[in-house]
């Protein structure tokens, strides 16, 4: 069993605006711009104490027990990707 925060937890959901135009562009290239944004998107959230519950396509659905954490997450990994 996965150890997911428990009592009034916060969700944070990921996607990537405009994935299937990008998959058009990018071809085969997609798959690696996905996994580097998924690297980025996942090391903010585990500095911040987030639980990955579940990907599906470009998204990635995460648990964290505060809010305040899942605010600075959101906030950190923007500003990776800007950055990238």
């Amino acid at each position: 069993m996965r150890d997911l925060p428990t009592g009034t937890i916060t969700l944070l959901f990921t996607d990537i605006e405009g994935s299937t135009h990008l998959l058009q562009q990018l071809g085969a290239h997609y798959a690696e711009l996905l996994t580097e944004c998924r690297d980025l998107l996942r090391a903010a959230f585990h500095t911040y104490h987030g639980h990955e519950v579940d990907t599906q396509g470009d998204a990635i659905f995460t648990a964290f027990a505060r809010a305040s954490d899942a605010l600075s997450a959101a906030v950190a990994a923007q500003r990776k990707l800007a950055l990238h």
